[in-house]
This record gives C-alpha cells, structure tokens and sequence, in this order.
C-alpha cells in the first residue's frame, strides 16, 4: 500500500505568511506583530506541514491546558509560548478557535547586531509545541508589555532607531523566557524528579541488555525519544534539576556501568569498553581518566 505523501510548503519570507493566512501585508517586511483572531484561512486548503525560513513567538490562551501531576496542577492556565526557528516543520493550524498573538522576525533583521548569534543559544527556539512555555498572569503581563512595544514600533514610527528599539525589546523577551522557563523547571520540580528516575532506568536498561553492543553508545536523541521529549528541553530540564545535561547524565551512568565491571568481573578493559559501545577501548579509557582520575586498570587495582 503506498503511503500518503505529505504536502509541505516553505514560507519564505513573512509576506508569504500573511498572504496564506488572508492577513494584510506586512508593515516591515523582517518583522510582524499578529492578532491570531485576525487570521483567515480554510484550514483543508492548508498544505498538511509548514516549514518557514523565520522565527516565531505563540502566545496562545488555550495552548496545552492545565498539566496535572500526581493530584496537583503545575502549570498556570493564563496560556503559554511556543517557540519556532527557521527551517522548523509544523503541522498547519487545523482551524480550532485560538485566542492569542504572534511575533514573526527574519533572521536578516538580527545581521549586524550580537543577537544574531547569542539567539542560538536560546535553546527553547527547538523544543516541542507540548514543551510550551506555561505563563503565570504576572509573566503574562511583562511578556504582553514586550509584544505591545514592538506593535507600537511598527504601526507608527519605522525610522532610523526602530530596528535599535525592536531588537533591544526581542533580547528582553528572549531573556525574560530564560527565566520564566526556569521557574517552570522549579514549579515541576515533583514531575522532573520522576522523570529523573525513569531516565536513569532507561540508560540502566541499555548497558544491562547489551543495546550499546549492537547499537553503540547511548545518545542523547534516544533517551529524548524514549521521553518523548526534545533533546534540548531534556537536557535543560536536567540541567536546571542536576545541573547535568543530558550527555553529561549518560557520562555519568556509564561511569558507574564501567566501575561496576572492573570490579566485579575479570573482563579486560577492552572487553569492558566493547560491552559498554566504545569501538576503542582508547576512547573508554581517556573518558574514565577524565572523569575518575584514575585509569581503568588503576581503579581495578585499588580493589586488590
């Protein structure tokens, strides 16, 4: 049977955006400020999935709902921020009722200032739509403020200073999401500590089934998918419980995996680098040294 093909369109610019969801042009063609009521489009004349060659900022009322944990609710319900960078695929909107707004800018629009490289290291621009950033009504109000500063910029005064004003408020929001990600991270502190134990399990299981003899070392992307969690989001929500991430948590556990062989077994450190998915034991050994301070064969020794 064969399968259905899936219809994607590139966006690739934000005249493209407003165009296929029947908005007005935009007032700069690098920067645009959307009342989601305001978009019209027949969701079954959307292509299925959408990839577009700018960033994005959803605010929505009704994105995702309350998270429940155990018997309490962890998240706010004042609606949330999905981030998306260029090049993202998506599924179009299904025309469902939204309430919200949303930021677009073009990479283009940062040439020139710091924030075309420091907004790399905004990792939330690659979580999932499901990893939304959840708003509490104050944060709601500071992130609303930001938005309502860029929308006065573009509907009434674009000069020589508009792009210095934008740019300074897009860095404030970017940096205020930091901190309100952070709070979500501490607000689900019960959630991650599970989460913690389950991925813990996970690399447990790969070393104890030998997975890492027919499929290597544990990567980041498989304990994400395992979670069903993006890397990024992953790796942040452990560095905000642990202050590890994700690659460094693998490291750790396949420490303990290497420590547990050289002193319970007689296998030679080789032997014990291929159980763990090293294809050179040099590799095994230069890590444990780094880690343990003490070469595989040295720790071995310390237990006779």
């Amino acid at each position: 049977m064969k399968k259905e093909e899936v219809s994607l369109h590139r966006l690739n610019s934000l005249t493209d955006f407003h165009r296929m969801f029947g908005l007005p042009a935009p007032k700069h063609p690098l920067v645009s400020f959307i009342n989601i009521a305001d978009m019209r489009y027949e969701p079954n004349a959307l292509p299925s999935s959408l990839v577009m060659d700018f960033y994005k900022v959803a605010y929505k009322t009704n994105i995702c709902g309350h998270a429940k944990y155990g018997q309490h609710y962890y998240d706010f319900g004042e609606g949330g921020l999905v981030y998306t960078s260029p090049g993202q695929v998506f599924e179009s909107p299904d025309g469902s009722p939204t309430e919200g707004c949303m930021l677009l800018f073009h990479p283009d629009f940062l040439l020139s200032y710091q924030l075309a490289k420091s907004i790399r290291s905004y990792g939330y621009f690659s979580y999932a739509a499901n990893e939304a950033l959840h708003l509490s009504e104050q944060e709601r109000k500071t992130i609303m403020t930001v938005f309502n500063i860029i929308d006065e910029e573009l509907n009434s005064r674009i000069d020589d200073f508009s792009q210095d004003v934008i740019i300074s408020q897009l860095e404030l929001m970017l940096n205020y999401s930091n901190r309100f990600y952070k709070r979500q991270f501490i607000t689900r502190k019960a959630v991650v500590r599970e989460q913690l134990q389950k991925i813990e399990m996970i690399i447990d299981a790969y070393f104890n089934q030998n997975q890492a003899v027919t499929n290597g070392l544990p990567s980041v992307q498989y304990l994400a998918d395992q979670m069903n969690l993006s890397p990024n989001y992953l790796s942040d929500m452990l560095r905000a419980l642990t202050g590890q991430n994700a690659q460094q948590l693998i490291q750790q556990r396949l420490i303990e995996k290497g420590k547990e062989l050289l002193s319970t077994s007689n296998r030679s450190v080789a032997e014990i680098a291929y159980l763990l998915g090293f294809e050179h034991p040099q590799s095994f050994t230069r890590l444990f040294k780094n880690k343990v301070k003490l070469s595989p064969v040295a720790f071995r020794l310390s237990f006779n």
